[in-house]
C-alpha cells in the first residue's frame, strides 16, 4: 500500500521527476516531461538523452546529467515557451557511489514579484546607461573631437607663417600636430564605442570590424568577422546585433577560455542571423549559480527583445558557446 501511494503521489505531484542512470538513460519519469525535453515520457523512457533529443539540446542535456553523475547538484532556469520552469538535478548516491540522477522540474510563471522588480530595475539602469554613453558620446565628437581638429588647423597655419623663420620651431610644432592626430584618433574611437548609433552612421560591418581592432591587442587567439558588407539591414535590428555580438565577445575574451572566436552574419528568408562562435569551455546558460549569468546575459536578453530579435545560448563542453541571434531585417 505505501509503494502504491508513493508511486501515486509522484505521478499526480504538479511537476516532472526523473531519474536518469549513469549512461544517460532516462530511468524512471513521474509527471509530463514534453514541455522541458520536447517529447511524453512513453518517448524518453529508456532512451539516452544523447540519442533521444535534437542535437543542441541534446548536447546540452548530456552535459547536465554528466555534472550530476559526477556529484554536483545544479539549479536551473529554463524559458519553455511563454513558460518559466527551475529545474533541480542532482546526484543520487548509495554507500557512497552516485549511482543515479535525479531531476525535479517545477513551474514557475510568472516570476516572483522580487524577481520581476530586479529584472526591471536592471533594464532601466541599462536603458539609463545607453543614454550617458550617447551623451558622453557626442561631447567627445562634437566639442573634444572637433576642438582638437580646430587646434590641428590652427598649428598648421602657425607652422606654415614659421616655415621660413624658424625651423626649429617648425620641428617641435610637428611633434605636436603628431601627439594632437594620435589624441584625435582615440577619441574618436572611445567616441565610436561609445555611441551604439555608430552602427547606423557605418554599417554593421564595419562596427564589428571595430570591435574586432579593439579587442584584438587584449586577445591572443584567433578572431574572424564574417559579414556581407553589402547586406542591408533595419538600422534598429542592425543596433541590436552589434550590441549582441559586443557582449558575446566580451564573455568569450573574459571567461570562456578561449583560442578562436568567429562573428558571422547572414541573411536567410526568415531575417538577419548573427552568430558568435568560441571554441573555449562554454556555460549553461540556465544555470542559476553560474558566474557569467550576470549583466552580460541580461544585456543581451535585452538588446533582443527591443528589436523582436529571437536569442539562442548553446553551450557544448567540446565545441564551445554558440550565441545566436536572428530577426527580420535583411533585405
Amino acid at each position: 500500500m505505501d509503494d502504491w501511494l508513493a508511486r501515486a503521489f509522484l505521478e499526480q505531484y504538479p511537476a516532472c521527476l526523473w531519474i536518469a542512470t549513469v549512461e544517460g538513460a532516462f530511468h524512471e519519469i513521474f509527471g509530463d516531461p514534453s514541455v522541458i525535453f520536447g517529447m511524453p515520457s512513453a518517448e524518453l523512457k529508456g532512451k539516452v538523452v544523447a540519442a533521444a533529443l535534437e542535437q543542441s539540446k541534446a548536447a546540452l542535456w548530456k552535459t547536465r546529467f554528466e555534472r550530476a553523475l559526477a556529484g554536483e547538484t545544479l539549479l536551473l532556469r529554463e524559458r519553455c515557451g511563454d513558460s518559466t520552469w527551475y529545474i533541480t538535478l542532482f546526484p543520487i548516491r548509495c554507500d557512497d557511489r552516485v549511482l543515479y540522477a535525479g531531476g525535479l522540474a517545477r513551474e514557475m510563471t510568472p516570476w516572483g514579484t522580487a524577481e520581476q522588480e530586479l529584472r526591471y530595475t536592471v533594464l532601466s539602469a541599462l536603458k539609463s546607461q545607453e543614454f550617458e554613453r550617447k551623451m558622453a558620446s557626442k561631447f567627445l565628437h562634437d566639442s573634444v573631437g572637433q576642438n582638437l581638429t580646430a587646434l590641428g588647423l590652427q598649428m598648421d597655419l602657425i607652422r606654415m607663417d614659421l616655415e621660413g623663420v624658424s625651423p626649429d620651431v617648425c620641428e617641435r610644432l610637428v611633434g605636436i600636430q603628431k601627439m594632437l592626430e594620435v589624441m584625435m584618433e582615440e577619441v574618436r574611437e572611445y567616441s565610436y564605442e561609445l555611441n551604439p548609433s555608430t552602427v547606423e552612421r557605418a554599417g554593421l560591418r564595419p562596427a564589428l570590424d571595430r570591435l574586432a581592432l579593439r579587442v584584438r591587442p587584449r586577445f591572443p587567439g584567433s578572431l574572424r568577422v564574417n559579414a556581407d558588407p553589402s547586406m542591408r539591414l533595419d538600422p534598429k535590428i542592425a543596433t541590436a546585433l552589434y550590441q549582441i555580438a559586443q557582449e558575446a565577445v566580451q564573455n568569450a575574451v573574459q571567461h570562456a577560455g578561449c583560442s578562436a572566436i568567429e562573428i558571422a552574419v547572414k541573411s536567410s528568408r526568415s531575417g538577419a542571423i548573427l552568430e558568435v562562435r568560441d571554441n573555449g569551455r562554454g556555460f549553461d546558460p540556465g544555470d542559476i549559480l553560474c558566474g557569467r549569468r550576470g549583466l552580460g546575459l541580461l544585456s543581451m536578453e535585452h538588446y533582443a527583445a527591443q528589436a523582436g530579435l529571437h536569442l539562442s545560448i548553446t553551450r557544448n563542453g567540446e565545441t564551445g558557446t554558440l550565441v545566436r541571434a536572428v530577426g527580420a531585417g535583411a533585405a
